[in-house]
């Protein structure tokens, strides 16, 4: 497989535009003290996006009130596996790894 010098340059652009905005707000913050109250909005955060992705994905794609039911059998588990190790890593490998394992053993 031959790769030009045009798709290797667009390969990196298309890192650096996905890295840059990721990466940046934490080099401007990570030298600045912010007020407490900033603090303890800036905290909830990952469970507002934790919760966006968590609800968008049992709701389904197929209407408004259906329900992906393959999501909602991994969630239990999953969400069992939260509340006894309250580690959020750990809770996000063990929710990918039984998602991989049912699609591979379900189809």
């Amino acid at each position: 497989m031959n790769v030009s010098l045009s798709m290797l340059l667009l390969i990196a652009a298309c890192a650096a535009v996905t890295i840059v905005p990721r990466v940046l707000p934490f080099l401007i913050i990570r030298n600045l003290k912010l007020p407490v109250l900033a603090m303890r909005w800036l905290s909830y955060i990952p469970i507002c996006i934790l919760t966006a992705l968590v609800v968008s994905n049992v709701l389904g794609e197929k209407g408004p009130l259906s329900f992906d039911w393959e999501v909602i059998a991994i969630m239990i588990p999953t969400i069992l596996f939260a509340i006894w190790t309250k580690s959020l890593l750990l809770t996000v490998v063990i929710g990918v790894v039984l998602m991989a394992a049912l699609r591979f053993f379900i189809g």
